[in-house]
């Protein structure tokens, strides 16, 4: 038997909501890999999976949540995993359409996992979890298309949620000059503690202009927030900078012009974390373990346990949410 936050659905009122059961391991849906899962962590989607309509994304009930999970191999009947290998997973719709990491056992299938690269352990992997995985997919993009430090200040959106702190975290420690946007000025000095050097009001950036072109600012950006605040930094880009694209927290239109595209030779770069191919997977966690400074991810984490998640859930679709919570399964 094992503990997992089970998510139910009352048939009468249409809506789920969220306990921890015992459960046995025939349970659990068939996969190639069983994991003694050790911590997972609290992202957005989570928290819409938690929510009492599954945020769209739950496909059936009964459903175990945690779209992210590190833990060590119990079982396999893979090759490449054999009982005693830490291993990682991210994405591939996990704790939305197949069960999660919310569990003190999960199944996977085995192109699902990532082997936890040297110098992470499993707590650590969970701080950093879809929302770090996401930053340095980011980052890595940005460098891909000719970012260096040499170039100017990094605009990071979002700054003091879970993708915007690593983002932060990364870039700071890679030598860049990072401007944050935050709309909570009792983040600043937290973002400073992460390497962000300027902060900057949202108020300054979350309404649009009716000028297509401003003032040459920024070398890159890794935005988390979409809607206006997107379109109004892209007319703010450096010629040939780059904008990375990893959230929507600020909404889903973009009511902007192909100017900056086609007078400053702007890009935007779309960041999917959930699909992403197994190499750049293990390219990206490979950075994690060298890029990311580990001393400015442990401040970032709050930790959590199974019972915790519900309220969690909630919180974080409030903007509620600082950093990263790290969720101890056997807690």
């Amino acid at each position: 038997m094992f503990n997992a936050l089970v998510m139910e659905k009352d048939e009468e009122s249409g809506l789920a909501s969220a306990s921890v059961q015992q459960l046995s391991l025939d349970a659990l849906p068939h996969g190639d890999v069983t994991v003694a899962v050790e911590y997972s962590t609290v992202n957005y989607k989570d928290g819409l999976c938690m929510s009492p309509k599954g945020g769209g994304l739950v496909r059936s009930y009964p459903h175990v949540p945690g779209i992210d999970y590190a833990g060590k191999v119990e079982a396999s009947s893979d090759d490449r995993y054999k009982p005693g290998d830490k291993v990682v997973l991210t994405g591939w719709r996990v704790g939305e359409a197949h069960w999660g990491g919310y569990s003190q056992r999960a199944n996977a299938l085995a192109d699902w996992l990532v082997p936890l690269p040297d110098g992470l352990d499993t707590r650590q992997a969970m701080a950093v979890g879809t929302a770090g995985f996401t930053a340095m997919l980011a980052v890595m993009a940005l460098e891909d298309h000719g970012m260096t430090p040499e170039h100017g200040p990094v605009l990071v959106t979002g700054a003091a949620g879970g993708v915007g702190s690593v983002a932060t975290a990364i870039l700071g420690h890679l030598g860049y000059e990072v401007a944050a946007v935050t709309g909570r000025p009792e983040t600043g000095d937290y973002l400073r503690s992460l390497g962000a050097t300027t902060i900057v009001p949202r108020n300054e950036l979350n309404e649009t202009t009716k000028r297509p072109l401003e003032s040459e600012n920024w070398a890159g950006c890794v935005d988390a927030v979409g809607g206006e605040m997107l379109a109004r930094v892209l007319g703010q880009m450096k010629y040939g900078a780059s904008v990375a694209a990893v959230g929507l927290a600020g909404g889903a239109a973009l009511p902007a012009t192909v100017i900056p595209f086609l007078l400053r030779g702007v890009n935007l770069l779309g960041i999917d974390s959930v699909m992403q191919p197994y190499d750049n997977r293990v390219r990206a966690w490979q950075r994690v373990a060298t890029d990311l400074p580990m001393d400015k991810l442990e401040a970032m984490v709050h930790p959590a346990a199974l019972s915790d998640l519900p309220q969690l859930g909630a919180d974080i679709l409030k903007g509620q949410v600082k950093g990263r919570v790290v969720v101890d399964v056997n807690a």
